[in-house]
């Protein structure tokens, strides 16, 4: 509460614009409130009429509304001329505020103050009574959120409960007894983080190495890194340091118009983590309310992971443990962190990196890793299990990504998969999060289930969800993907319209791409992140709190994803387990795109041979 005692004051308000006057109606209205005696004139009048009245008034104010345009200037310097000459500047302060205005401008042109469009009521008001503007005008305060909060994890569909829980029960006994070189790898790294003595820590080392592919171990050894990779300079951090140090965010933004709109994450791969981390500030400051670390395709493919503060010349950034440390240092405390984890042979460390650097979230998905990424189903069965029992100890949820959809999986089978998952976070003790793909996929293209609309397929996946288990829903990844071109206000149109079906349909969160994401030949540029960034805001606002309403053909729809889901799970468990149903196709086959992963092949072992 504002408690300054002030002498009202005199103010004559002057919207010197052929038309718009709302904004300074505004202002008049709350300095009438305030105690202040105003005076309002009508809109365009001749600036002649303007000094008269002025020098009749003797105001202590004079407040001057303007979009400045062409020539504009050169009428407001002879305006502030015309005053000087009547002696009106000697008692009376002269203000101009409005679009385009900058203080730098405003004074310049000879007024006494200016302010920008982001300048508030409150700012003005505390300009005139002399004291400091209110503290809450000043800076939005985000409250970081637990996506899984709210959501029992009850299974509304008992058929599919059951189907779900013999799936799972069969995989967790398979599993029993084995070994992966990624988990072994795993409980290594966390002795080296946790042990101080030298001896010890240079055992734990060699060891570590040894189940480690020849790259990997002459780049922590001997900074022999592979092509295109090197350590970030002292130099680099030291400007990353001074320049946030010296800057805070100007006239930062939300992008939710209501608390029941989802949160918009983006994703951070550049190669470059103090790109990442100028990308990331940037887009905080427009509101993004969390970020994904999507790491390169090759690390994925080695055994073992590179230490160090590194960055790479091509997409993907390293998910070393200083990397993830320096990303979740300088990000808002507020925004949410997830890192990638389940695309290759280093899914237990990469989570167990995730928590020691403090992340939010981790992604994890047995069924995409295997059939998209190219992972060998046993061997990302056992990585992805042991994955998901660290984020339970650092209480991190997992997100599933739906992407095998994009290679032409169908979506029931996608969604059996996510489901599958679930269930595995349930009996491990750890949250998960559903992604279905908001996505023009080629089973869909091939099979015209998005003839007449890109509403009632994707809402139908989400009603299906919904009616099947009470579980965060967070479209991704990204929303919009395979309907977006090369043309920016199309793409961001694009993802607009499917953010705003995603609000329409209460889902926790959303996925968004940059408008150049998804066919840029080089870098993504920061102007493309903002343009996607206010796309969604605009849509949210423009929605408000209405509805996309889906035709009568979304019913059946979600009917059928229900009816083959379950069908889905049925043939999934009559297999011995999960790895099992995948290389038998039940959960997408070559005849949909689909082909169970190579990489770690043979690599799973009794836990008794080391």
């Amino acid at each position: 509460m504002v408690t300054e005692i002030f002498q009202p004051k005199k103010i004559l308000c002057v919207p010197l614009d052929p038309v718009h006057d709302v904004g300074i109606k505004l202002i008049n209205a709350e300095l009438v409130k305030h105690g202040h005696t105003t005076e309002l004139l009508a809109p365009d009048l001749p600036i002649e009429s303007i000094i008269k009245k002025a020098a009749a008034g003797r105001y202590d104010f004079i407040l001057v509304s303007r979009t400045l345009g062409y020539g504009i200037a050169e009428l407001l310097a002879r305006f502030v001329d015309q005053l000087d000459a009547a002696g009106i500047r000697e008692r009376t302060k002269i203000v101009i505020g409005g679009k385009a205005v900058t203080p730098e401008l405003a004074a310049e042109l000879g007024f006494d103050k200016g302010f920008d469009e982001h300048a508030s009521i409150e700012h003005i008001t505390a300009y005139i009574e002399g004291r400091e503007a209110a503290a809450q005008s000043a800076s939005i305060k985000k409250v970081k959120k637990n996506i899984p909060s709210g959501h029992s994890y009850t299974f509304h569909h008992k058929e599919i409960e059951a189907l779900l829980e013999r799936i799972v029960d069969k995989t967790l006994r398979w599993s029993e007894g084995k070994t992966t070189p990624g988990i072994r790898r795993a409980h290594l790294r966390e002795e080296i983080l946790h042990t101080k003595e030298n001896a010890k820590h240079e055992q734990l080392e060699l060891q570590y190495h040894e189940l480690c592919d020849r790259e990997i171990v002459e780049g922590n050894s001997e900074h022999h890194f592979p092509k295109g990779v090197r350590i970030v300079r002292n130099d680099e951090l030291n400007d990353l340091e001074k320049m946030l140090n010296s800057h805070n965010p100007h006239n930062p933004v939300t992008i939710q118009h209501n608390a029941g709109q989802p949160l918009v994450f983006k994703f951070l791969g550049s190669g470059c983590p103090v790109m990442d981390i100028m990308h990331g500030k940037i887009c905080e400051r427009w509101g993004i309310d969390g970020f994904l670390i999507i790491n390169p395709s090759w690390e994925a493919r080695y055994e073992g992971l590179l230490e160090g503060m590194l960055t790479h010349e091509n997409d993907g950034t390293i998910t070393s443990l200083e990397n993830i440390r320096l990303m979740k240092r300088w990000l808002d405390p507020a925004t949410l962190l997830t890192v990638r984890a389940h695309r290759g042979l280093n899914t237990p460390e990469t989570t167990l990196l995730a928590g020691e650097a403090g992340a939010d979230l981790t992604k994890i998905d047995l069924v995409y890793g295997s059939l998209g990424a190219g992972t060998d189903p046993e061997r990302l069965t056992m990585d992805g299990i042991e994955s998901i029992r660290i984020a339970g100890k650092y209480k991190m949820a997992f997100d599933i990504p739906g992407n095998d959809e994009l290679s032409g999986v169908p979506a029931w089978k996608t969604l059996a998969g996510l489901l599958i998952n679930v269930m595995l976070g349930k009996k491990l003790g750890t949250h998960a999060i559903l992604k279905p793909l908001f996505c023009y996929g080629p089973h869909i293209v091939l099979n015209g289930q998005m003839k007449l609309n890109f509403v009632d397929y994707n809402a139908a996946k989400i009603h299906a969800l919904k009616e099947i288990v009470d579980c965060p829903i967070w479209p991704g990844e990204p929303i919009a993907f395979m309907t977006q071109t090369e043309d920016r206000v199309q793409s961001a149109n694009a993802t607009s319209y499917h953010a705003s079906l995603a609000a329409s349909l209460g889902v926790d969160a959303i996925t968004i791409a940059s408008t150049d994401e998804a066919y840029s030949r080089g870098p993504i540029s920061i102007a493309s992140r903002i343009d996607s960034i206010r796309a969604v805001t605009d849509a949210f606002r423009f929605m408000g709190n209405a509805d996309i309403a889906p035709t009568p053909a979304m019913q059946a729809f979600k009917n059928q994803l229900i009816e083959k889901i379950t069908e889905t799970l049925r043939a999934a468990a009559e297999a011995e387990h999960l790895p099992d149903a995948i290389n038998k196709g039940i959960l997408g086959n070559a005849e949909d795109g689909a082909y169970p992963g190579k990489f770690g092949k043979g690599t799973v072992t009794s836990a008794g041979i080391q």
